[in-house]
């Protein structure tokens, strides 16, 4: 790298560091894919459980650019644990992914906002390029952005583009390899703000620029520079002790300065076509979306129709997974040599896949309208519109992202409330989450749902499996929210709360990304819990299917005794010697073991069993019973459904399956905490397992005491 004046050239570097960093909102991650396409890893930054993004491209035969995607934030003053990750990255020149070149990315529609952020990189003198974002909006609102004047004000380059059609991002790539520009005046005098300070800080430590120094006063247990370098730190933490320090005046004093130059910049580069502008789509449309009472209701239509869309369309699929599944376990029956291999085989991992499969026309669809509601900028408005509703229950707009992403994954949307600057409000969030319903428990959802209510029920125009499951999590969401009411009178907090979110305007989804998006969640789905599952399957199948001493030789003996199978025709017996063998396994003890404990809500042993097996992950319930059911059952022509729907209550000759059974095990799947994964990350974010032992028992009680009162009321 070589510098000439005030320019530097990278253009000879093997592997350039790029940061991407601008507001939430401003469309840094869809450039980031559009630089990077398939080209990415995911990691977590040093030191933090922040995840980190970063991505590789080809600029000449010579170069290659990694590009870091760093968390959205609105200035260098962090609220946040996201927004601490980014300060530290560009503030801090030891920190391993402090970037060669920084690529800020402002939304062109909002560019007053956005130069704030801007600005402040700017005074750090590191090398910079403003990639402004959304110019094709800008277009359509008729203004013009004059971007040469632009990046002579800046004193930086300035690239127009549009990430979503992919239009400028080349420009982007050939920037980088040009001379690039270090900003050599500072935006606005900070010494104006606080100059004995910084002057003081500079006789201590060399830094790049005065803001460096300013940003040393303002957040310095933030900054890492000093790790290895005691003597300084310690003459630094002297120095501010000794100095009566009011951090928000300072901060304000900055904020007023730096506005009082974009005011001025904006109004150089920025022309109207028209005296009057006409109200946009976007307003138009949010007038109605975010009202305060057509919002909501507009809210739970859009998830009635999901949820009546996902039984309806995914019914076809599964029922030809299902059949397919049938096929193939009647084809290895008749065509496999008998033994143990083969047992394995066909009651263990076939059973086991079909349990996992069967879901997944469900879990495409439920993902693909979640992207689609992201993509659009939907799920913005609906975190807007339930800001004032949250925060009677101790949360704030920004909880309701990851109590939303729940219906995904809990793993993600808890990892998703480090943008919640509130330590109360984030840790309640996190600890009421895992109450909405997951795509987890989706597949558990569908079986005992089918079990009670035909495809073909309907009331009206709607599909009753459909209103059930949309039952079922709006049940998750009302106990999540009154979990969190009693935790707000619980933990004590002095700190004041705060929301602020962009809301992008709206957008028709982009087909790719939400295609890629389906294909990631189900390659999830498929290998992560599929490998669970299968491996939980073996296991069982050889539970089930072996039992202590001579157990199962002895129930084979008895049932060839000609007294024994006397007046009983083939197929009886073969299902009376299968059931006694299950229930003799070493599977059938575990579940007689704990039988007493889930008799009074309805549970029977090969149940008991499910719900252990589903401590590792939910959906491992299905996976469970389908390994089961094969075990215990020699007629493979049948589904698990079929099976389970036949199984009769050997004590009242009814349905084992029956409503309340059903209801019981829907609502103790709703509350449980039944995902190790999820205690995991809860860990790893409180850095205190309290929390996830609390949550662990306390949503267990929840589920259990629901569960009695259900199937009491029911049965």
């Amino acid at each position: 790298m070589e510098s000439n004046k005030s320019f530097v050239h990278f253009s000879d570097v093997s592997t350039l560091k790029v940061a991407l960093v601008g507001n939430p909102n401003c469309g840094k991650s869809t450039l980031f894919n559009a630089l990077t396409g398939l080209h990415q890893k995911t990691g977590n930054f040093p030191g933090v459980t922040v995840d980190k993004k970063s991505g590789y491209t080809k600029l000449t035969s010579n170069t290659t650019a990694e590009f870091v995607d760093l968390p959205g934030t609105y200035s260098l003053y962090p609220k946040s644990i996201d927004e601490r990750v980014a300060f530290e990255v560009l503030c801090n020149p030891n920190n391993p992914d402090h970037p060669a070149v920084t690529i800020v990315v402002a939304d062109a529609s909002n560019l007053k906002r956005n130069l704030f952020l801007v600005s402040q990189i700017i005074d750090l003198k590191i090398p910079v390029i403003l990639a402004l974002n959304m110019m094709d909006l800008v277009e359509k609102e008729g203004d013009v952005i004059d971007v040469v004047r632009l990046s002579e004000r800046l004193g930086v380059k300035v690239v127009g583009i549009s990430a979503r059609n992919k239009e400028g991002v080349e420009a982007l790539k050939l920037a980088l390899l040009e001379p690039l520009p270090v900003p050599q005046y500072d935006f606005i005098d900070i010494k104006k703000i606080a100059s004995e300070l910084i002057d003081k800080i500079t006789d201590v430590v060399k830094v790049n620029s005065d803001f460096a120094a300013f940003q040393i006063i303002n957040n310095f247990s933030e900054i890492h520079y000093f790790d290895t370098e005691s003597d300084k730190k310690t003459k630094i933490k002297g120095i501010l002790n000794a100095t009566k320090i009011d951090h928000n005046k300072l901060q304000s004093q900055e904020s007023l300065e730096r506005y009082k130059v974009i005011n001025r910049i904006v109004e150089e580069c920025i022309t109207h076509q028209s005296a009057i502008k006409t109200i946009s789509f976007t307003h138009k449309l949010d007038s109605i979306l975010t009202h305060r009472i057509f919002g909501y209701a507009i809210f739970l239509s859009v998830l009635f129709f999901i949820f009546q869309t996902i039984f309806f369309l995914a019914a076809y699929p599964m029922e030809w997974i299902e059949s397919l599944f049938v096929i193939l376990t009647n084809w290895a029956e008749h065509s496999l040599p008998a033994g143990e291999l083969s047992n394995l085989l066909i009651n263990g991992i076939i059973a086991g896949l079909s349990g996992v499969v069967v879901f997944v026309p469900q879990i495409i669809l439920l993902f693909a309208f979640i992207a689609i509601l992201e993509d659009t900028g939907y799920m913005a408005r609906v975190s807007f519109i339930m800001d004032k509703l949250m925060r009677r229950y101790g949360l704030n707009g920004r909880s309701v992202i990851p109590l939303i992403s729940g219906v995904a994954c809990a793993v993600p949307a808890i990892m998703s409330t480090r943008t919640i600057s509130s330590w109360k409000e984030r840790i309640i969030t996190v600890m009421v989450t895992p109450l909405m319903s997951c795509s987890a428990r989706l597949p558990v959802y569908t079986l005992l749902i089918s079990l009670v209510a035909p495809v073909d029920k309907t009331i009206g125009f709607f599909n009753y499996q459909g209103l059930i499951l949309m039952s079922l999590y709006l049940i998750g969401f009302l106990a999540a929210i009154t979990a969190a009411w009693v935790m707000k009178r619980i933990l004590k907090a002095r700190e004041k709360s705060y929301f602020i979110m962009e809301l992008p305007v709206y957008r028709s989804p982009q087909w790719r990304t939400v295609g890629l998006t389906i294909l990631d969640k189900v390659k999830l789905f498929l290998f992560d819990a599929g490998k669970i599952i299968i491996a939980i399957s073996v296991i069982l199948w050889f539970l089930s299917s072996h039992a202590p001493d001579d157990r199962m030789e002895s129930i084979e003996k008895k049932y060839s005794n000609s007294n024994t199978i006397k007046n009983t025709d083939d197929v009886a017996r073969e299902a009376k010697m299968s059931s006694e063998k299950l229930e003799a396994s070493y599977a059938g003890i575990l579940g007689k073991s704990i039988e007493p404990a889930i008799a009074p809500l309805g549970f029977d042993w090969k149940i008991g069993i499910s719900l252990v097996t589903s401590f590792a992950a939910r959906e491992v319930f299905v996976g469970t019973m389908a390994t089961i059911y094969s075990a215990g059952n020699k007629d493979n022509s049948q589904s698990i459904r079929d099976k389970m729907r036949a199984e009769v209550n050997p004590k009242t000759g009814l349905p084992k399956f029956s409503m309340a059974v059903c209801f019981s095990l829907l609502i103790f799947y709703a509350f449980a905490m039944q995902c190790m994964s999820t205690l995991a990350v809860v860990y790893r974010e409180t850095k205190n397992w309290k929390w996830p032992t609390i949550q662990f028992f306390f949503m267990g009680a929840l589920a259990y005491l629901s569960s009695l009162l259900v199937y009491q009321l029911l049965k």
